[in-house]
Parts: C-alpha cells; structure tokens; sequence
C-alpha cells in the first residue's frame, strides 16, 4: 500500500486530476460542488494535498504531483495502487514560437528529455503517448471554453533552467508546443498499465506560462542565460491557469460519466 499518500482505498475517484502545485490543488477542490467544504482531504502527507469531490455530481479527485518526474511517478504509482484509472495532468508550460501567453496545450505525446525514460524504457527508446479519448475530451472541453487551444507534442525535462548552448528552445525548432517537466513520466507509466490489461488512461493540458523565443529567429524580449523568454506578472498567469482548469474539470466529469 502506499506510504506517501494517506488516502486508503475507495478514497480517490477513478479519475484523478494531477496539478504540480499544492495551492492549485486546493483552488480546484474548491470548485467541486458545494466548494471546498464538500470536498473530503484525503492526503496532505509532506504537502501532497489530495482531494475527492464531485463534478457535475460525477466522482473526481485532484492530487499534487509537486515538480518534475521524481515525485509524479511516486504519487501516480500509488494512485495506480488505490484504483485510479484517468490521469489527467493540469499544469504550466513554456510555448515555442508564436505561442501567446494563456494558450491551451493538450499534449498528444511528451519526448522524454528526462531520466525517467531511461529507467522506465530500461534504456531503450520510449514515446510517451496520451490515450485517445483523453486527449478528445480535453480538445473537446478547451474550445467549448472558448480557448485557443493547440494539440500536438511537447517535451519533458529533468531541469528547468537548460544548460544546453541553445537552452530549450532547440526542441520549439523541431515542432515541438512547449516544454514542461511531469508529462512523459504520467504518459509512460499509463502506458505499462495499459500493457497489463488495466484500463488505464491518460491526457495532460496545459497552460502557456511563459514563451520562450528563439533567439536565432526573434529579439530579444527578455534574456537568462542564453535563453530568451517572457512570463506576465504571477496573477496574471493565475487567471489563465485557472481557465484552462476549467476545461480541464468539464473533461475529467465527461470522462467520469462515459465510464
């Protein structure tokens, strides 16, 4: 049984929402039915705050992953072992190119620049893939919310701040939507369930937080290290982070309902 999580079995809902950021679990707990007081904690171990409610009277949860790969596959291990079977990642991303500020992301798949590709694929190529259904729920869910909403690959990184000559805008060269830091790790793991015969699933929207320019295509906005990007004020990206959850909670009731 789980050891960093507390939530026992039954705790969770079938279809569990993945945000990196506590308080983001926390504002999404609040606008389960009935607000935050209808929702039941069901972990807060080391700050993994987790909560279970209900969306349009269908069962759902929301769980923190907190940063990177590491603590995703814990937490997403465990939820494996307390009945979870839809994953849906909820976070921020990094745009390439002409990406804008608040744009939606559903990422068809997520390259793994990351060592959890390496362990999971026992060091032989992996691609990290969303499942269908997910991904149409999450399309589905972002333009009914009136979100300019792109669909396609982004890439998972182990650090966020790239020493790489280029940094990570090298990957926007090569077609890739964004840069983040958790969705390879929940799309490989879903993968081995699926593999197994569980009907396990997974999709992850995301919200454009920052753009990161290239600077061998555009000036300069803002320049760290050698890479060139621009993030708005903190509030700002909150209340875009906070449309975009509620495409995501219309996807993850959807996906409840259809079963």
């Amino acid at each position: 049984m789980p050891i960093h999580l507390t939530g026992q079995a039954g705790d969770y809902a079938p279809v569990c929402l993945l945000p990196g950021d506590p308080t983001r679990a926390t504002r999404i707990a609040a606008r389960f039915d009935g607000g935050l007081d209808a929702s039941r904690l069901v972990s807060e171990h080391r700050g993994l705050l987790g909560y279970t409610g209900t969306i349009d009277g269908v069962p759902v949860s929301v769980q923190t992953t907190m940063m990177g790969t590491p603590t995703t596959t814990i937490v997403m291990e465990e939820l494996l072992m307390l009945g979870v079977t839809t994953f849906i990642r909820v976070g921020t991303t990094g745009g390439f190119g002409r990406l804008g500020i608040g744009d939606a992301i559903v990422a068809m798949s997520a390259a793994s620049l990351s060592g959890i590709g390496a362990t999971l694929g026992f060091g032989e190529p992996t691609a990290p893939t969303a499942d269908f259904e997910v991904v149409q729920a999450l399309v589905d869910a972002s333009r009914a919310a009136g979100l300019v909403t792109h669909v396609g690959p982004v890439v998972t990184s182990d650090v966020f701040y790239d020493p790489h000559p280029d940094g990570v805008a090298r990957w926007g060269r090569r077609g890739y939507l964004s840069a983040e830091m958790e969705t390879a790790a929940v799309y490989l793991l879903a993968m081995r369930e699926r593999a197994k015969g569980r009907p396990v699933r997974a999709g992850s929207i995301l919200t454009v937080s920052d753009v990161i320019v290239d600077p061998t295509f555009e000036q300069s906005v803002t320049t760290i290290g050698d890479e060139t990007w621009f993030r708005p004020p903190e509030e700002e990206v909150t209340r875009r982070v906070d449309l975009t959850i509620g495409a995501a909670m219309a996807a993850a009731a959807a996906l409840g309902r259809a079963g």
